[in-house]
């Protein structure tokens, strides 16, 4: 398991997780869930929060989860919210940005496989 690599995806997930929760438009834009003027819902909104929300506490269990089993699920955690969402998001959003966010949702939790299952980094 390399930790460092964990804890990363972990800050860096909770660091998005925030300013999606405090700025929903950073998820809508690039999802294709605004309007033509390029305004994101009042419903769209609503109902990112949550799914930002937990990306933040997924990231920060991530992030602080003690060596051992504890880093262990909140990493299967992690991926499973990621393959998660591409697989949800792959069939729900707009065909124009799909693949965009099927592509970073797998990525991620790409990123999370090979750190969980790769030997600890030496320094």
């Amino acid at each position: 398991m390399r930790v460092g690599l964990l804890r990363a995806v972990g800050v860096a997930t909770a660091a998005y997780g925030i300013a999606v929760t405090a700025r929903p438009e950073l998820l809508a834009k690039p999802s294709g869930l605004v309007d033509e003027a390029g305004r994101t819902a009042p419903h769209t909104r609503t109902s990112l929060r949550p799914l930002a929300w937990r990306d933040a506490a997924s990231g920060i269990a991530l992030a602080l989860a003690p060596e051992g089993a504890a880093l262990r699920t909140a990493a299967w955690v992690r991926i499973a919210a990621d393959f998660g969402d591409a697989a949800l998001l792959g069939t729900t959003l707009p065909a124009k940005t799909r693949g965009k966010a099927v592509a970073v949702s797998v990525g991620w939790g790409a990123l999370s496989v090979a750190a969980l299952c790769g030997g600890r980094a030496t320094g």
